[in-house]
C-alpha cells in the first residue's frame, strides 16, 4: 500500500507539472519543486515496494530520497521569496537555506536520515516560507491564504507519520496516510500557484482596478503581453502642479 500510494503521489504530481502557470514570478522554481517532488515519490514507490527489506541498498536509497525532499524545499523557498519579495531580495534567504541543507547532509551521511531529521533541519526553511506567505496574505496577495492552507495540509500529512497512532484514525499505515495527505497538499499547492496572478499593487503604484491617469504609463506593454509585477510596494513620487 505504501508503494502504491507513493506511486500515485508521484504520477499525480508529474501530471500537474505542465499545467502550472508560466506567467507568475518564480514559475520555473515552482515547476522544479513539483518535478523533484514527483521524482522523489516515484523513487519512494520503488523503495517501499522492492528495497525496504534490503538494509544496505534500502538505506542508501532512503538517504538519497530524503535529500531530494530537502531540494524540493529549496525550490519552494526560492519561488516564495521571488513571488513575495522580488528577485533582488532572494539572496538574503540563501544563507538560511544553506544551513538547513548542510545540517541534513550531515544527518544523511551519518545514517540518521528520517522524516524527523527532515523536520528538524527544514524548520528554518519552513518557517521562512510560512512567514513570507503570512506577510503576503496580510497584504492581500491572492495566493496568500491558499498557499497557507496547502502548507498546513502538507504539515498535517507529515504529522500522520510522526505521531504514533495518528494514521490509525484513517485506517491506514503511517506511510500510506502520509502519501495520500501529500496528494491533497500538492493539489492545493498547485491551485495556490495557479491563483497567484498579477498583484493588486503594481510597481508603478497603480492599484488593482484603478485606471491609469492620462499621463501615467499603461500597465500593459505595447506588445500586448502581460508582465506580472512584484509584491513590493514602491513609494510613489508626489507630483506638484505647475
Amino acid at each position: 500500500m505504501a508503494s502504491l500510494t507513493d506511486l500515485a503521489l508521484g504520477l499525480f504530481t508529474l501530471y500537474l507539472v505542465p499545467r502550472l502557470p508560466r506567467d507568475v514570478d518564480g514559475a520555473r522554481y515552482w515547476r522544479a519543486a513539483f518535478v523533484w517532488a514527483a521524482i522523489t515519490a516515484l523513487v519512494g514507490a520503488v523503495y517501499h515496494g522492492f528495497l525496504v527489506d534490503l538494509p544496505r541498498i534500502g538505506g542508501i536509497t532512503w538517504a538519497v530520497m530524503s535529500t531530494m525532499v530537502v531540494v524540493v524545499m529549496s525550490f519552494m523557498l526560492a519561488a516564495s521569496v521571488i513571488q513575495v519579495l522580488g528577485r533582488s531580495r532572494a539572496v538574503v534567504f540563501w544563507p538560511l537555506r544553506l544551513l538547513g541543507v548542510i545540517a541534513y547532509l550531515v544527518f544523511a551521511a551519518t545514517g540518521n536520515s528520517s522524516i524527523t531529521a527532515i523536520m528538524m533541519c527544514e524548520s528554518i526553511t519552513m518557517a521562512c516560507v510560512i512567514g513570507l506567505w503570512v506577510w503576503a496574505w496580510l497584504r492581500g496577495h491572492p495566493a496568500g491564504r491558499p498557499m497557507l492552507v496547502a502548507i498546513g495540509v502538507s504539515i498535517a500529512a507529515a504529522m500522520l507519520r510522526l505521531i504514533p497512532g495518528a494514521a490509525a484514525l484513517v485506517a491506514l499505515d503511517p506511510d500510506s496516510a502520509y502519501h495520500i495527505g501529500q496528494i491533497v497538499g500538492m493539489v492545493l499547492l498547485y491551485r495556490a500557484v495557479a491563483q497567484s496572478g498579477p498583484p493588486p499593487e503594481a510597481v508603478d503604484g497603480t492599484g488593482s482596478g484603478r485606471a491609469s491617469g492620462p499621463d501615467e504609463p499603461s500597465p500593459t506593454p505595447a506588445d500586448g503581453r502581460h508582465r506580472p509585477a512584484r509584491w513590493i510596494k514602491v513609494p510613489q513620487v508626489r507630483r506638484h502642479g505647475s
